[in-house]
């Protein structure tokens, strides 16, 4: 299934702390056969300032998906992610709370502040590229994302 948005790369910010599970997300999106740009972050600033066209970033594409972990330093995912549905011009970016935990306090609270999407990360590297898998398949390719208006 193809969506309509195969005219333009897919712009993807990841926001993650872990250079190894980034570089897995990374090389999972990069063997795609969807045309996408994945921009990655390191932590919630930064994020925030990427999604605002800040500083460094003013000339930034806005993404079409984030895929955010919780467990960042400084601003954490929770608070990445209220910032982001409580802003008028990025809360319909879908967000996909990608993260190590599976407490239910933390998927409770993440749909709470209106996740798209939460999904847990194996500790296997196999299982992890097949959750990537998963993830690109269903985001890009089966689902119409908001575009800017």
């Amino acid at each position: 299934m193809m969506n309509n948005q195969a005219f333009r790369p897919i712009e993807i910010l990841l926001v993650e702390d872990s250079p190894s599970d980034a570089n897995l997300t990374i090389k999972g999106f990069v063997n795609a056969r969807i045309a996408n740009n994945l921009q990655w972050v390191e932590d919630g600033e930064t994020a925030m300032n990427y999604l605002r066209q800040q500083g460094e970033f003013a000339d930034s594409p806005r993404p079409d998906l984030i895929l955010l972990d919780l467990n960042l330093p400084g601003m954490d995912g929770r608070e990445v992610l209220t910032e982001i549905k409580s802003d008028p011009n990025l809360k319909c970016i879908p967000v996909v709370v990608l993260t190590t935990s599976a407490d239910e306090h933390d998927i409770l609270r993440s749909y709470n502040l209106s996740a798209n999407c939460y999904v847990t990360k194996p500790l296997d590297v196999y299982q992890f590229i097949q959750v990537v898998q998963l993830i690109k398949d269903f985001w890009l390719a089966a689902v119409a994302l908001p575009r800017e208006p």
